[in-house]
Protein backbone atom coordinates (compact mmCIF):
# COMPACT_ATOMS: atom_id res chain seq x y z
CA UNK A 1 0.00 0.00 0.00
CA UNK A 2 2.82 2.67 1.24
CA UNK A 3 4.70 1.45 -2.36
CA UNK A 4 1.15 2.44 -4.37
CA UNK A 5 1.07 5.91 -2.09
CA UNK A 6 4.39 6.80 -3.14
CA UNK A 7 4.13 6.24 -7.09
CA UNK A 8 0.80 8.06 -7.05
CA UNK A 9 2.35 11.22 -5.34
CA UNK A 10 5.38 11.04 -7.75
CA UNK A 11 3.15 10.55 -10.88
CA UNK A 12 0.22 12.73 -9.61
CA UNK A 13 2.87 15.63 -8.78
CA UNK A 14 4.57 15.37 -12.48
CA UNK A 15 1.32 16.12 -13.62
CA UNK A 16 0.77 19.16 -11.49
CA UNK A 17 4.63 20.04 -11.76
CA UNK A 18 4.14 20.25 -15.52
CA UNK A 19 0.75 21.96 -15.49
CA UNK A 20 1.27 24.83 -13.53
CA UNK A 21 4.89 25.35 -15.18
CA UNK A 22 2.87 26.03 -18.34
CA UNK A 23 1.16 28.49 -16.46
CA UNK A 24 4.69 29.84 -15.08
CA UNK A 25 6.55 29.98 -18.10
CA UNK A 26 3.65 31.81 -20.24
CA UNK A 27 3.06 34.18 -17.43
CA UNK A 28 6.86 35.40 -17.02
CA UNK A 29 7.19 35.32 -21.04
CA UNK A 30 4.32 38.02 -20.86
CA UNK A 31 5.31 39.72 -18.57
CA UNK A 32 3.41 39.25 -15.92
CA UNK A 33 4.55 38.93 -11.98
CA UNK A 34 4.31 35.71 -10.30
CA UNK A 35 3.96 35.78 -6.72
CA UNK A 36 3.64 31.81 -5.66
CA UNK A 37 4.21 28.72 -7.61
CA UNK A 38 3.02 26.04 -5.39
CA UNK A 39 2.94 22.44 -5.98
CA UNK A 40 -0.44 21.00 -4.07
CA UNK A 41 -2.89 23.08 -1.66
CA UNK A 42 -3.34 23.23 1.79
CA UNK A 43 -0.52 24.10 4.93
CA UNK A 44 2.99 24.47 3.29
CA UNK A 45 5.03 21.77 3.97
CA UNK A 46 8.44 23.33 2.48
CA UNK A 47 8.57 26.82 0.88
CA UNK A 48 11.42 28.80 -0.91
CA UNK A 49 11.94 32.47 -1.83
CA UNK A 50 13.48 33.48 -5.50
CA UNK A 51 13.87 37.18 -6.36
CA UNK A 52 9.98 37.55 -7.26
CA UNK A 53 8.22 34.26 -6.91
CA UNK A 54 7.96 32.62 -3.55
CA UNK A 55 7.84 27.83 -4.68
CA UNK A 56 5.87 25.96 -2.22
CA UNK A 57 5.13 22.51 -1.25
CA UNK A 58 2.09 21.98 0.40
CA UNK A 59 0.07 18.90 2.28
CA UNK A 60 -2.73 17.90 -0.60
CA UNK A 61 -1.18 16.65 -4.15
CA UNK A 62 -4.38 17.38 -5.60
CA UNK A 63 -3.32 20.28 -7.49
CA UNK A 64 -1.69 23.16 -7.71
CA UNK A 65 -1.58 26.71 -8.73
CA UNK A 66 0.29 30.08 -9.94
CA UNK A 67 -0.69 33.27 -7.81
CA UNK A 68 -0.26 36.04 -10.30
CA UNK A 69 0.26 39.59 -9.55
CA UNK A 70 -3.02 41.77 -10.81
CA UNK A 71 -5.41 38.75 -11.19
CA UNK A 72 -8.00 41.18 -10.64
CA UNK A 73 -8.04 44.09 -12.55
CA UNK A 74 -7.13 47.39 -10.35
CA UNK A 75 -10.10 49.70 -12.03
CA UNK A 76 -12.58 47.07 -10.35
CA UNK A 77 -10.82 46.96 -6.52
CA UNK A 78 -11.34 49.48 -4.26
CA UNK A 79 -8.82 49.23 -2.85
CA UNK A 80 -4.55 49.92 -4.38
CA UNK A 81 -3.01 47.10 -5.72
CA UNK A 82 0.69 46.77 -4.20
CA UNK A 83 2.82 45.78 -7.39
CA UNK A 84 4.05 47.37 -10.68
CA UNK A 85 1.00 47.60 -12.97
CA UNK A 86 2.66 46.58 -15.97
CA UNK A 87 3.01 42.85 -14.48
CA UNK A 88 -0.43 42.85 -13.93
CA UNK A 89 -2.17 40.04 -15.50
CA UNK A 90 -5.39 41.43 -15.79
CA UNK A 91 -3.70 44.65 -17.52
CA UNK A 92 -1.95 42.42 -20.52
CA UNK A 93 -4.02 42.17 -23.46
CA UNK A 94 -6.44 39.42 -24.24
CA UNK A 95 -4.34 37.77 -26.32
CA UNK A 96 -1.85 36.82 -23.80
CA UNK A 97 -4.34 36.05 -20.83
CA UNK A 98 -5.92 33.28 -23.27
CA UNK A 99 -2.65 32.21 -23.82
CA UNK A 100 -1.45 32.22 -19.90
CA UNK A 101 -4.48 30.41 -19.20
CA UNK A 102 -4.12 27.43 -22.24
CA UNK A 103 -0.83 26.79 -21.30
CA UNK A 104 -1.22 24.94 -18.37
CA UNK A 105 -3.92 22.18 -20.26
CA UNK A 106 -1.38 22.47 -22.94
CA UNK A 107 1.71 21.60 -21.37
CA UNK A 108 -0.30 18.67 -20.44
CA UNK A 109 -0.68 17.66 -24.14
CA UNK A 110 2.60 18.10 -24.81
CA UNK A 111 3.63 16.13 -22.07
CA UNK A 112 1.45 13.21 -23.39
CA UNK A 113 3.05 14.00 -26.80
CA UNK A 114 6.50 13.28 -25.32
CA UNK A 115 5.84 10.29 -23.36
CA UNK A 116 4.21 8.62 -26.50
CA UNK A 117 7.00 9.54 -28.53
CA UNK A 118 9.77 7.84 -25.88
CA UNK A 119 7.82 4.66 -25.97
CA UNK A 120 7.45 4.26 -29.34
CA UNK A 121 10.44 4.86 -30.43
CA UNK A 122 12.38 3.62 -27.44
CA UNK A 123 9.96 0.08 -27.14
CA UNK A 124 7.60 0.52 -29.76
CA UNK A 125 3.81 -0.51 -30.10
CA UNK A 126 2.74 -4.41 -28.75
CA UNK A 127 2.12 -6.33 -32.09
CA UNK A 128 1.05 -9.83 -32.76
CA UNK A 129 1.87 -12.20 -35.47
CA UNK A 130 -0.85 -12.85 -38.17
CA UNK A 131 -1.62 -16.04 -37.19
CA UNK A 132 -5.18 -17.08 -37.47
CA UNK A 133 -7.55 -17.69 -34.61
CA UNK A 134 -11.16 -18.07 -34.92
CA UNK A 135 -12.60 -18.80 -37.50
CA UNK A 136 -16.40 -17.91 -37.85
CA UNK A 137 -18.76 -20.03 -39.80
CA UNK A 138 -20.50 -19.05 -43.09
CA UNK A 139 -17.45 -16.22 -43.41
CA UNK A 140 -15.45 -15.40 -46.52
CA UNK A 141 -12.69 -17.15 -44.42
CA UNK A 142 -14.54 -20.22 -43.57
CA UNK A 143 -15.65 -20.45 -47.44
CA UNK A 144 -12.60 -20.69 -48.45
CA UNK A 145 -11.03 -22.99 -45.77
CA UNK A 146 -9.03 -21.06 -43.34
CA UNK A 147 -8.31 -23.07 -40.07
CA UNK A 148 -7.34 -21.84 -36.95
CA UNK A 149 -3.15 -21.82 -36.61
CA UNK A 150 -3.24 -20.71 -40.20
CA UNK A 151 -0.04 -17.80 -40.63
CA UNK A 152 -1.26 -15.40 -43.30
CA UNK A 153 2.58 -14.07 -44.96
CA UNK A 154 1.18 -12.14 -47.47
CA UNK A 155 -1.55 -10.20 -49.00
CA UNK A 156 -1.74 -9.97 -53.09
CA UNK A 157 1.92 -10.49 -52.90
CA UNK A 158 2.72 -7.58 -50.63
CA UNK A 159 4.70 -9.40 -47.35
CA UNK A 160 2.27 -9.48 -44.02
CA UNK A 161 4.72 -9.89 -40.99
CA UNK A 162 2.39 -8.56 -38.08
CA UNK A 163 -1.31 -9.38 -37.57
CA UNK A 164 -2.16 -5.19 -37.92
CA UNK A 165 -0.71 -5.69 -41.94
CA UNK A 166 -3.22 -8.15 -42.48
CA UNK A 167 -6.53 -5.66 -40.56
CA UNK A 168 -4.73 -3.01 -42.59
CA UNK A 169 -5.26 -5.23 -45.77
CA UNK A 170 -8.91 -6.27 -44.82
CA UNK A 171 -9.65 -2.71 -44.22
CA UNK A 172 -8.54 -0.39 -47.36
CA UNK A 173 -9.59 -3.31 -49.78
CA UNK A 174 -13.11 -1.55 -49.95
CA UNK A 175 -14.81 -5.12 -51.01
CA UNK A 176 -12.53 -6.21 -53.57
CA UNK A 177 -11.02 -9.77 -53.71
CA UNK A 178 -7.46 -10.39 -52.02
CA UNK A 179 -5.38 -12.99 -52.79
CA UNK A 180 -3.87 -14.44 -49.16
CA UNK A 181 -0.58 -16.41 -48.90
CA UNK A 182 -0.90 -19.24 -45.80
CA UNK A 183 1.38 -21.07 -44.12
CA UNK A 184 0.29 -24.36 -42.97
CA UNK A 185 2.17 -27.17 -41.25
CA UNK A 186 4.98 -26.35 -43.26
CA UNK A 187 3.49 -25.54 -46.77
CA UNK A 188 2.33 -22.74 -48.80
CA UNK A 189 -1.18 -21.99 -50.08
CA UNK A 190 -2.88 -19.63 -51.65
CA UNK A 191 -6.83 -18.86 -51.36
CA UNK A 192 -8.77 -15.70 -52.56
CA UNK A 193 -11.63 -13.83 -50.04
CA UNK A 194 -13.88 -11.42 -50.70
CA UNK A 195 -14.11 -9.10 -47.91
CA UNK A 196 -17.57 -8.02 -46.27
CA UNK A 197 -19.05 -5.67 -44.29
CA UNK A 198 -19.64 -6.46 -40.84
CA UNK A 199 -21.20 -4.60 -37.78
CA UNK A 200 -19.07 -3.88 -34.69
CA UNK A 201 -19.51 -2.72 -31.34
CA UNK A 202 -17.11 -0.15 -29.81
CA UNK A 203 -15.65 -2.22 -26.74
CA UNK A 204 -15.26 1.33 -24.86
CA UNK A 205 -18.75 3.03 -25.64
CA UNK A 206 -20.17 0.11 -27.30
CA UNK A 207 -21.21 2.12 -30.35
CA UNK A 208 -21.89 0.23 -33.60
CA UNK A 209 -19.77 0.71 -36.95
CA UNK A 210 -19.28 -1.18 -40.22
CA UNK A 211 -15.89 -2.89 -41.22
CA UNK A 212 -14.67 -4.65 -43.74
CA UNK A 213 -14.13 -8.00 -42.46
CA UNK A 214 -13.15 -11.66 -43.53
CA UNK A 215 -14.38 -13.67 -40.54
CA UNK A 216 -10.94 -14.68 -38.92
CA UNK A 217 -9.52 -13.17 -35.79
CA UNK A 218 -6.00 -13.17 -34.33
CA UNK A 219 -4.76 -15.61 -32.22
CA UNK A 220 -4.45 -13.61 -29.21
CA UNK A 221 -4.94 -14.67 -25.12
CA UNK A 222 -7.41 -12.78 -23.45
CA UNK A 223 -5.29 -11.68 -19.69
CA UNK A 224 -6.52 -11.23 -16.36
CA UNK A 225 -5.25 -7.56 -15.74
CA UNK A 226 -7.76 -6.93 -12.61
CA UNK A 227 -10.08 -8.44 -10.60
CA UNK A 228 -12.24 -6.10 -8.01
CA UNK A 229 -12.37 -6.74 -4.42
CA UNK A 230 -15.63 -8.81 -3.54
CA UNK A 231 -16.44 -9.87 -6.80
CA UNK A 232 -17.62 -13.07 -8.66
CA UNK A 233 -13.91 -13.52 -9.76
CA UNK A 234 -12.25 -12.81 -6.58
CA UNK A 235 -14.91 -15.18 -5.22
CA UNK A 236 -13.91 -17.90 -7.76
CA UNK A 237 -10.42 -17.35 -7.12
CA UNK A 238 -9.24 -15.80 -10.44
CA UNK A 239 -5.91 -14.29 -10.07
CA UNK A 240 -4.18 -10.65 -12.02
CA UNK A 241 -2.42 -12.66 -14.95
CA UNK A 242 -4.20 -15.39 -15.49
CA UNK A 243 -4.52 -16.57 -18.96
CA UNK A 244 -8.19 -17.44 -20.04
CA UNK A 245 -7.87 -20.03 -22.70
CA UNK A 246 -11.97 -21.04 -22.29
CA UNK A 247 -14.99 -20.30 -21.39
CA UNK A 248 -17.43 -23.44 -21.05
CA UNK A 249 -14.91 -25.55 -22.90
CA UNK A 250 -15.06 -23.03 -25.66
CA UNK A 251 -11.98 -21.77 -26.93
CA UNK A 252 -11.34 -17.68 -26.58
CA UNK A 253 -9.01 -16.02 -28.40
CA UNK A 254 -9.34 -12.33 -27.87
CA UNK A 255 -10.00 -10.23 -25.02
CA UNK A 256 -13.48 -9.00 -26.94
CA UNK A 257 -14.21 -12.52 -27.26
CA UNK A 258 -13.83 -13.34 -23.42
CA UNK A 259 -15.85 -10.00 -22.64
CA UNK A 260 -18.88 -11.19 -25.45
CA UNK A 261 -18.67 -14.73 -23.67
CA UNK A 262 -19.27 -13.26 -20.18
CA UNK A 263 -21.95 -10.91 -21.13
CA UNK A 264 -23.89 -13.46 -22.76
CA UNK A 265 -24.19 -15.21 -19.35
CA UNK A 266 -25.63 -12.65 -16.99
CA UNK A 267 -26.68 -14.63 -13.12
CA UNK A 268 -25.24 -17.92 -14.99
CA UNK A 269 -22.41 -20.31 -13.36
CA UNK A 270 -19.97 -21.45 -16.06
CA UNK A 271 -16.15 -22.32 -15.98
CA UNK A 272 -13.36 -20.48 -17.21
CA UNK A 273 -10.30 -22.21 -18.28
CA UNK A 274 -7.05 -20.40 -17.05
CA UNK A 275 -3.57 -20.89 -17.56
CA UNK A 276 -1.39 -19.65 -14.72
CA UNK A 277 2.68 -20.47 -14.24
CA UNK A 278 2.14 -22.44 -17.63
CA UNK A 279 -0.27 -25.04 -15.71
CA UNK A 280 -4.06 -24.97 -16.75
CA UNK A 281 -6.74 -25.02 -14.12
CA UNK A 282 -10.49 -24.69 -14.42
CA UNK A 283 -12.05 -22.18 -11.69
CA UNK A 284 -16.10 -22.31 -11.72
CA UNK A 285 -17.91 -18.06 -12.03
CA UNK A 286 -21.06 -16.89 -11.55
CA UNK A 287 -21.93 -13.73 -13.34
CA UNK A 288 -23.74 -10.85 -12.08
CA UNK A 289 -26.69 -9.45 -13.68
CA UNK A 290 -25.77 -5.62 -14.90
CA UNK A 291 -28.25 -3.31 -16.82
CA UNK A 292 -26.44 -1.26 -19.22
CA UNK A 293 -27.59 0.73 -22.71
CA UNK A 294 -27.46 -1.55 -26.09
CA UNK A 295 -26.46 0.05 -29.52
CA UNK A 296 -29.81 1.37 -29.76
CA UNK A 297 -30.57 2.68 -26.36
CA UNK A 298 -32.83 0.06 -25.33
CA UNK A 299 -31.78 -1.29 -21.49
CA UNK A 300 -30.29 -4.58 -21.69
CA UNK A 301 -28.87 -7.34 -19.63
CA UNK A 302 -25.33 -8.57 -19.17
CA UNK A 303 -23.30 -10.64 -17.37
CA UNK A 304 -19.86 -9.05 -15.24
CA UNK A 305 -17.67 -11.13 -12.93
CA UNK A 306 -15.56 -8.10 -12.20
CA UNK A 307 -12.08 -7.78 -13.90
CA UNK A 308 -10.25 -6.13 -16.59
CA UNK A 309 -9.56 -8.00 -19.52
CA UNK A 310 -6.18 -7.49 -21.31
CA UNK A 311 -4.19 -9.22 -24.32
CA UNK A 312 -0.44 -10.30 -23.23
CA UNK A 313 1.70 -8.71 -25.32
CA UNK A 314 4.09 -11.03 -27.57
CA UNK A 315 6.64 -8.59 -28.60
CA UNK A 316 6.79 -4.67 -29.47
CA UNK A 317 8.00 -3.07 -32.51
CA UNK A 318 9.72 0.15 -32.63
CA UNK A 319 8.95 3.48 -34.53
CA UNK A 320 11.97 5.29 -35.99
CA UNK A 321 12.04 8.70 -34.82
CA UNK A 322 10.35 10.60 -37.74
CA UNK A 323 7.53 7.95 -37.24
CA UNK A 324 7.24 7.84 -33.41
CA UNK A 325 7.13 11.89 -32.93
CA UNK A 326 4.33 11.32 -35.58
CA UNK A 327 2.37 9.05 -34.25
CA UNK A 328 2.86 10.27 -30.60
CA UNK A 329 0.96 13.22 -31.83
CA UNK A 330 -1.86 10.90 -33.42
CA UNK A 331 -1.85 8.99 -30.31
CA UNK A 332 -2.38 12.21 -27.79
CA UNK A 333 -5.13 13.11 -30.71
CA UNK A 334 -6.59 9.90 -30.43
CA UNK A 335 -6.57 9.98 -26.73
CA UNK A 336 -7.64 13.54 -26.05
CA UNK A 337 -11.07 12.79 -28.51
CA UNK A 338 -11.57 9.66 -26.75
CA UNK A 339 -11.58 11.51 -23.23
CA UNK A 340 -13.73 13.87 -24.81
CA UNK A 341 -16.20 11.75 -26.18
CA UNK A 342 -16.12 9.91 -22.58
CA UNK A 343 -16.92 13.15 -20.56
CA UNK A 344 -19.55 14.18 -23.21
CA UNK A 345 -21.34 10.75 -23.10
CA UNK A 346 -21.39 11.00 -18.65
CA UNK A 347 -22.79 14.77 -19.06
CA UNK A 348 -25.43 13.45 -21.53
CA UNK A 349 -26.01 10.18 -19.59
CA UNK A 350 -25.36 7.64 -21.95
CA UNK A 351 -22.79 6.87 -19.76
CA UNK A 352 -23.63 5.92 -16.05
CA UNK A 353 -21.91 8.08 -13.35
CA UNK A 354 -21.08 5.08 -11.66
CA UNK A 355 -18.12 4.99 -14.41
CA UNK A 356 -17.00 8.11 -12.83
CA UNK A 357 -13.18 7.21 -11.15
CA UNK A 358 -11.49 9.01 -8.68
CA UNK A 359 -7.86 9.46 -6.63
CA UNK A 360 -8.45 5.94 -5.45
CA UNK A 361 -9.18 4.58 -8.57
CA UNK A 362 -6.06 5.95 -10.26
CA UNK A 363 -4.36 5.35 -7.53
CA UNK A 364 -4.88 1.27 -8.13
CA UNK A 365 -4.06 1.85 -11.72
CA UNK A 366 -1.13 3.45 -10.87
CA UNK A 367 -0.13 0.62 -8.72
CA UNK A 368 -1.10 -1.86 -11.36
CA UNK A 369 0.77 -0.18 -14.08
CA UNK A 370 3.92 0.17 -12.18
CA UNK A 371 3.57 -4.01 -11.73
CA UNK A 372 3.60 -4.44 -15.40
CA UNK A 373 6.88 -2.11 -15.97
CA UNK A 374 8.13 1.32 -16.54
CA UNK A 375 6.34 1.79 -19.93
CA UNK A 376 3.40 0.54 -18.88
CA UNK A 377 3.33 3.14 -16.29
CA UNK A 378 4.69 5.97 -18.72
CA UNK A 379 1.75 5.32 -20.95
CA UNK A 380 -0.68 5.04 -18.43
CA UNK A 381 0.88 8.87 -16.95
CA UNK A 382 0.37 10.03 -20.75
CA UNK A 383 -3.19 9.04 -20.49
CA UNK A 384 -4.10 10.90 -17.44
CA UNK A 385 -2.18 13.42 -18.67
CA UNK A 386 -4.71 14.09 -21.74
CA UNK A 387 -7.69 13.78 -19.03
CA UNK A 388 -6.39 16.17 -16.82
CA UNK A 389 -5.89 18.45 -20.02
CA UNK A 390 -9.34 17.68 -20.89
CA UNK A 391 -10.88 18.02 -17.45
CA UNK A 392 -9.57 21.43 -17.06
CA UNK A 393 -10.78 22.55 -20.81
CA UNK A 394 -14.17 21.83 -19.74
CA UNK A 395 -15.81 25.59 -19.33
CA UNK A 396 -16.69 25.21 -16.13
CA UNK A 397 -16.05 28.46 -13.39
CA UNK A 398 -13.26 27.40 -11.35
CA UNK A 399 -10.83 25.17 -14.27
CA UNK A 400 -9.04 26.74 -16.54
CA UNK A 401 -11.80 26.41 -19.10
CA UNK A 402 -14.27 28.88 -17.80
CA UNK A 403 -11.61 31.33 -17.27
CA UNK A 404 -11.29 30.94 -21.44
CA UNK A 405 -15.05 31.18 -21.43
CA UNK A 406 -14.89 34.07 -19.91
CA UNK A 407 -12.36 35.62 -22.17
CA UNK A 408 -13.91 34.76 -25.02
CA UNK A 409 -17.01 36.65 -23.42
CA UNK A 410 -14.79 39.60 -22.89
CA UNK A 411 -13.80 39.34 -26.67
CA UNK A 412 -17.13 39.16 -27.99
CA UNK A 413 -18.34 42.15 -25.85
CA UNK A 414 -15.96 44.13 -25.47
CA UNK A 415 -15.42 44.20 -22.05
CA UNK A 416 -14.89 41.72 -19.17
CA UNK A 417 -17.68 40.64 -17.11
CA UNK A 418 -19.24 42.15 -13.76
CA UNK A 419 -17.00 41.09 -10.62
CA UNK A 420 -20.28 40.08 -9.54
CA UNK A 421 -20.71 38.01 -12.21
CA UNK A 422 -17.72 36.04 -12.25
CA UNK A 423 -18.17 35.55 -8.45
CA UNK A 424 -21.36 34.05 -8.92
CA UNK A 425 -19.62 32.19 -11.53
CA UNK A 426 -16.97 30.71 -9.65
CA UNK A 427 -19.49 30.00 -6.66
CA UNK A 428 -21.55 27.64 -8.74
CA UNK A 429 -18.62 25.96 -10.34
CA UNK A 430 -16.99 25.45 -6.99
CA UNK A 431 -20.00 23.82 -6.05
CA UNK A 432 -20.05 21.57 -9.07
CA UNK A 433 -16.26 20.81 -8.72
CA UNK A 434 -16.94 19.75 -4.99
CA UNK A 435 -19.89 17.19 -5.69
CA UNK A 436 -18.36 15.71 -9.15
CA UNK A 437 -15.14 14.89 -6.43
CA UNK A 438 -17.69 13.60 -3.88
CA UNK A 439 -19.46 11.30 -6.28
CA UNK A 440 -15.96 10.14 -7.64
CA UNK A 441 -14.63 8.89 -4.55
CA UNK A 442 -17.97 7.58 -3.71
CA UNK A 443 -17.89 5.53 -7.05
CA UNK A 444 -13.73 4.71 -5.74
CA UNK A 445 -15.51 3.41 -1.92
CA UNK A 446 -18.37 1.59 -3.44
CA UNK A 447 -15.53 -0.68 -6.17
CA UNK A 448 -13.87 -1.92 -2.90
CA UNK A 449 -16.59 -2.71 -1.06
CA UNK A 450 -15.84 0.11 1.94
CA UNK A 451 -19.27 -0.02 2.92
CA UNK A 452 -19.81 -3.81 3.81
CA UNK A 453 -19.35 -2.76 7.38
CA UNK A 454 -22.97 -1.29 6.99
CA UNK A 455 -24.05 -4.62 5.68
Amino acid sequence: MTAIIVRSVIVIGILILIHELGHFLLARWAGVGVERFSIGFGPVLLRWRGRETEYCLSAIPLGGYVKMMGEENPLESATPMPWDPAKAFALKPLWARFLIVFAGPGMNFVLAAVIFMIVLGAIGRPVWPAVIGRVTEGTPAATVGLRTADRVVAVDGRPVEYWEDLDRAVAASGGRPLELTVQRDGTQLKVTVMPRPTAVRDPIFKEERTVWDVGAGPRLVPQIGAVSPSSPAEKAGIQPGDLVVAVSGQPVFTPDELMQAIQKRPGQSFELTVERAGKPETVMVTANRVKEKGPLGQEQEVGRIGVSIVTRTVSYAPYSPPAAVWYGVVRTWDMTVLTTKGFWKIVSGQIPLSNLGGPVQIASEIGRQADEGLASLAVFTAVISVNLAVLNLLPVPMLDGGHLLFFLIEGVLGRPLSVRKRELAQQVGFVLLMLIMVLALYNDLVRIDAFRIFK
